[in-house]
């Protein structure tokens, strides 16, 4: 460590100002060219490989926007500030990010690491009075430790492999979902199976609790997870981190807990997301926040994985959707009520088990992947700032 070069982070990098063509210009959009914004950020990936947006050309000469390189890193600078991705192809930006490029003698992708330990600083140092702001001056006031060239490149394989295998468990399960929905298509199209509604199938439907009954203040360490429209972006119940209550608390709020095989719904904000606890998920129970609700299936007439996927079907997500309110927070309208309402084609219970025995090795290779994933990130963010700091020696490391 006392052989590393201290210096300024805006000593190492060259920062690239982006741009936005006219809006009124058909011509500058549409193009091939991807542009980045920050809603094409994907925290989970070190690379943004696709961009909502794309310009012509015609509207790179004329605007602002400049091409980022491959290997190229950029940041959110406007807002929401220090959401970091890397460029895996030339890329345009635009003005509510800055391009960072290494300059000679520095691993572009130990720059990515490097930057990314210093975000939680970064954030620190903003500026604006309306928006949160990272300026140039921020990255001057960010004093960053670097090692030799060598040392650089070790730390970037060792946390880039990392990364590695999570976008490449990532991409399998991406398959894996493509295939149980297309076993459900499959299944549920099979035959004429007879047409029900939810309430005909459920055991229970019911709400989260309302807001004031868990609030900051009631937070503990450890005790009874509380899921919220974080733990619900996949088709099964993702568990990154929660916030707790106690166990007391949560026989308080007994109708608001929830179990394996239980099925979960955001009913306000991002309005349309639906999981399944897996039989494998990591707590025996949970308690909703205020803005989910669930339907628990009685068993002997449907399988709970046949019907998240059916909601996950472009029919079910019109189904969910047709009770939107899209004025003020997007939200479901009497969502346990409309839910009940909500009709599905329902084969025999002896069919769906049949099915069910083809599509739960799917699903349990796919949690397998999650949970690996969740132990790979651990493992990345534990080893991160050791790697950084010079606490841990490159050659000590084996993964």
């Amino acid at each position: 460590m006392a052989e590393w070069l201290r210096t300024s982070l805006m000593d190492i990098v060259e920062l690239i100002g982006g741009g936005t063509p006219k809006t009124s210009k058909s011509e500058y959009w549409g193009g091939n060219i991807n542009w980045l914004s920050v809603k094409d950020f994907n925290n989970e990936n070190r690379y943004v490989y696709s961009t909502e947006k794309t310009i012509t050309e015609e509207g790179l000469n004329n605007s602002s926007t400049k091409l980022l390189k491959k290997d190229d890193i950029i940041i959110s600078a406007r807002g929401t500030v220090g959401e970091l991705a890397m460029i895996p192809f030339p890329m345009a930006f635009n003005q509510s990010c800055y391009g960072i490029r290494a300059k000679e003698g520095i691993d572009s992708i130990f720059l990515y690491y490097l930057i990314k330990n210093s975000v939680r600083k970064i954030k620190t140092i903003t500026h604006g009075s309306v928006f949160d702001t990272i300026t140039r001056d921020t990255f001057a006031n960010i004093e960053v430790a670097i090692p030799d060239i060598e040392t650089q490149h070790c730390i970037a394989k060792i946390l880039a492999d990392i990364d590695d295998k999570v976008e490449n468990n990532q991409r399998i399960n991406n398959n894996l979902l493509q295939q149980l929905d297309t076993l459900y298509d499959e299944f549920s199209h099979r035959k004429k199976w007879s047409m029900v509604i939810i309430n005909d199938i459920a055991e229970k439907v019911a709400m989260g609790p309302f807001g004031s009954n868990i609030k900051v203040s009631t937070f503990v360490s450890e005790g009874v997870p509380i899921i919220s429209g974080n733990h619900l972006r996949g088709y099964f119940l993702e568990e990154p981190s929660f916030n707790y209550i106690t166990e007391e608390h949560a026989q308080r709020l007994k109708n608001s807990l929830v179990y394996p095989k239980d099925i979960v719904f955001t009913h306000a904000g991002n309005i349309g997301q639906v999981a399944m606890i897996p039989d494998d998920c990591r707590y025996p129970m949970y308690v909703l926040s205020q803005r989910q609700f669930y339907l628990r299936c009685d068993t002997e007439k449907a399988i709970p994985e046949y019907v998240v996927l059916f909601f996950h079907s472009k029919q079910g997500q019109h189904e969910l959707l047709s009770y939107a309110n899209q004025t003020g927070v997007p939200s479901i309208a009497q969502p346990a009520t409309n839910l009940k309402k909500i009709p599905l084609k329902l084969p025999p219970i002896d069919e769906q088990r049949q099915w069910l025995q083809v599509v739960s090795p799917i699903i349990k290779l796919y949690q397998s992947n999650v949970y690996e994933n969740e132990h790979l990130s651990s493992m990345r963010d534990s080893l991160l700032p050791k790697l950084m700091s010079g606490e841990l020696d490159v050659s000590d490391i084996d993964i």
